[in-house]
């Protein structure tokens, strides 16, 4: 299935909310009846970015699955829901799944200007580089890992096509345009280079650490929330900007080679490897960190967690 080009949705600009004014008589064309579209999917998109933020609403839930005769090696994804920066609703229908050897091959494959792509993302001490859950589990991590992330990405599918005026200097009438846009999704896996103590490369929790901290003062846990909501606003960003992509910087979580800065990470993969040059994979199983991600609980798990 094709899809549009991530700077195709009027979204990712922000657009400022102008809404259509009818008048009898008054004369429609389609980008009319585009821009009514922009400013109801807009409003919405602008509301759940505020009330949510980017993150996984429901399922995502990342696993490996191991190669066998009948099954190829995969990193699969579960169906489920996020929504990205930008405030669209990006939903897995059914579970979708990444090919890891044909992943690894092309990998090694990749000469950059500092050397092997694959070399670059691989590390001896992970323990940094786990979120503090996986830690806590008691996973065993390997001696020398390569460090990837899954991300999911908004996509729109056109489908269908149907009779239309030609565009542009022609004059035919039996040109065809697409009839409907599909809201679908993307997967990515990238290899993550450049990681460090000083920089880990997994999302920060919302509204700072002292909202996380459970040793934290209740007056501290309140100045961090009020503090927090007032500076949402310029951290959010603008409507009406203007560009590619309406002035949203990348993440912390974003790769350098990540394009679209709307993606949502959801888990971290560590591919145990050898120490040659370039790395090759032992006989040890992936392990997958979903944990890292930012989560969304909707507000009846927070009623049912207070006991209502």
């Amino acid at each position: 299935m094709s899809t549009l080009a991530p700077d195709a949705d009027p979204l990712l600009a922000r657009p400022n909310a102008d809404r259509l004014a009818y008048a009898t008589g008054m004369l429609l064309d389609a980008q009319d009846f585009s821009d009514e579209q922009t400013y109801h999917r807009g409003r919405l998109a602008r509301a759940l970015a505020f009330l949510a933020g980017p993150g996984t609403l429901a399922g995502l839930r990342v696993e490996h699955v191991p190669g066998s005769d009948t099954q190829v090696e995969e990193i699969r994804v579960q169906p489920g829901l996020a929504v990205d920066r930008l405030g669209r609703l990006i939903e897995l229908p059914r579970e979708a799944c990444l090919r890891l050897p044909r992943w690894f091959e092309a990998l090694a494959a990749v000469v950059s200007p500092g050397g092997n792509a694959l070399a670059q993302a691989c590390y001896d001490d992970l323990g940094g580089f786990v979120s503090p859950r996986f830690t806590a589990s008691g996973a065993t991590l390997p001696a020398r890992a390569l460090v990837a992330d899954v991300f999911l990405r908004f996509v729109a599918c056109p489908r269908g096509l149907t009779p239309s005026f030609a565009q542009g200097p022609f004059d035919a009438l039996n040109a065809v345009s697409v009839a409907r846009l599909r809201d679908a999704y993307a997967l990515q896996l990238i290899a993550r280079p450049g990681l460090d103590t000083g920089y880990h490369g997994l999302p920060l929790p919302p509204g700072g650490p002292a909202l996380g901290d459970a040793t934290a003062t209740p007056e501290a846990r309140r100045d961090a929330l009020q503090d927090a909501v007032l500076l949402g606003w310029s951290a959010s960003g603008h409507a009406g900007g203007q560009g590619g992509d309406g002035g949203l910087e990348p993440a912390p979580e974003h790769p350098a080679e990540l394009a679209d800065h709307s993606a949502v990470f959801l888990a971290r993969v560590l591919l145990p490897v050898d120490g040659a040059t370039p790395p090759a994979r032992t006989a040890a199983l992936p392990l997958v960190d979903n944990w890292g991600r930012r989560f969304l609980p909707p507000a009846a798990l927070f009623a049912q967690w207070a006991g209502s």
